[in-house]
């Protein structure tokens, strides 16, 4: 059988190395402590609305202080997308 040729390959020259851009994270020292006191307050107001049977955070709004704890918790989730 027939010896097939050989292709003699270029050697491997690697591309021109590219200078690596740092990239620059701008940490918002001020997001964690936010997103965490957040949900540490709305958590709090639920609590504290059912230890009491409904009569401490504001008892005028009844059953909509648990709305209230939700919407801190739900303000928390919200800070947190500003988090890098």
């Amino acid at each position: 059988m027939p010896k097939s040729r050989i292709r003699k390959k270029a050697d491997y020259t690697p591309p021109p190395s590219k200078q690596a851009a740092a990239i620059k994270l701008n940490s918002r020292s001020w997001v964690a402590p936010v997103m965490l006191a957040m949900f540490v307050l709305g958590l709090a107001w639920i609590v504290v609305f059912y230890v009491t049977n409904g009569s401490l955070p504001i008892e005028a709004l009844g059953n909509w202080n648990i709305v209230v704890g939700f919407g801190f918790i739900a303000a928390g989730f919200g800070v947190s997308t500003q988090w890098k």
